[in-house]
């Protein structure tokens, strides 16, 4: 199998016969009234063909099922089976390490099946051989963003291997220390290294209890990566001060976050996100909230539930008491 690469499109050539912009016909520019003539005759007769094979009903079909695949309405429609081949497998190894993360990572974000395997298999040789490049940025983005938590997974297993964060002990307590202290920028980026690294499986407990104490400093930058790095740790212990910072921040964009991390975003799953609504629905009623976080709140219940009731606590009330399992 050939794997495409870039833009596959041709660049768009102008029909037979029409004049570009910015250019003209010229005085000198004859044309032959005979050729013309013969043209004519071949286009009509071409429009009698095809009008003769359009009518059949079979011929119909034909062009209903075209239509309809070309169509952007409608269920998923497969180009071809999602399995990465063998030959992609093998070509691999002939690859870049870049390269390499690239592509398998482009492959699990369309859900190719073993495009996860070959990242768990290939991952720790990439260490300190990535590079964030802004294709490599856009493709960890993406991952980071897909409906499916294993494809986030794979996302952050390339993030961490490009940043060369060691899953140790020791990699979480130097990340400590960064977030407490030095310039903004360093914080943020050890409170993001470190919920990363929480949920993989180093130290989450130790991970929790250094994002929660960061969610009272004074600065709400730090908050909100404090916020982030909760988001994608992802356990239980998370859910509790996410909601608390939701509803008592100063900050409105650390809200925000907040929200969405209970929500959407982060390594959350469905059933840990669903555990949320009550707290939520107590939230819609509660008066102490302004008008901007109620709106959160209703915006949070949409995307934890997909249903699409109106900003009004009572209607989601009774849709819960009639859904809940």
């Amino acid at each position: 199998m050939h794997s495409w690469e870039g833009d596959p499109r041709p660049e768009p050539v102008p029909e037979y016969g029409t004049i570009r912009p910015g250019s003209s016909l010229k005085l000198d520019q004859s044309i032959d009234p005979q050729a013309g003539s013969w043209r004519v005759l071949f286009a009509v007769a071409v429009g009698i063909m095809l009008a003769g094979f359009f009518a059949t009903g079979n011929a119909r079909a034909a062009f209903e099922e075209i239509t309809r695949f070309l169509s952007l309405q409608g269920k998923p429609e497969p180009a071809s089976p999602a399995v990465l081949s063998e030959h992609e497998i093998e070509n691999l190894d002939r690859q870049t390490p870049q390269r390499q993360a690239e592509v398998l990572l482009e492959r699990a974000v369309n859900h190719y099946e073993g495009a996860n395997d070959q990242i768990a298999m290939r991952v720790e040789g990439w260490w300190g051989k990535l590079k964030f490049t802004p294709q490599f940025n856009s493709l960890i983005a993406t991952a980071l963003n897909s409906n499916d938590l294993r494809v986030r997974a794979a996302g952050i297993e390339l993030d961490l291997a490009a940043m060369g964060a060691v899953k140790s002990p020791a990699t979480i307590e130097r990340l400590a220390q960064q977030a407490e202290s030095g310039p903004q920028s360093q914080r943020v980026w050890a409170l993001w290294e470190l919920g990363l690294l929480g949920n993989r499986g180093v130290e989450p407990q130790r991970v929790n209890e250094i994002l929660v104490n960061q969610l009272q400093d004074s600065d709400p930058e730090v908050r909100h990566w404090a916020v982030e790095g909760l988001a994608y740790l992802g356990t239980n212990e998370t859910i509790a001060p996410l909601l608390k910072t939701f509803r008592d921040d100063s900050s409105p964009m650390v809200r925000e976050r907040a929200a969405c991390s209970l929500a959407q975003s982060g390594m959350l799953t469905q059933e840990q996100r669903r555990s949320v609504i009550p707290q939520l629905l107590d939230y819609a009623d509660d008066t102490s909230l302004d008008a901007q976080t109620h709106g959160w709140v209703y915006q949070a219940l949409r995307d934890i539930t997909g249903q699409t009731l109106p900003n009004d606590s009572s209607s989601w009330r009774s849709w819960y008491d009639a859904n809940r399992s």
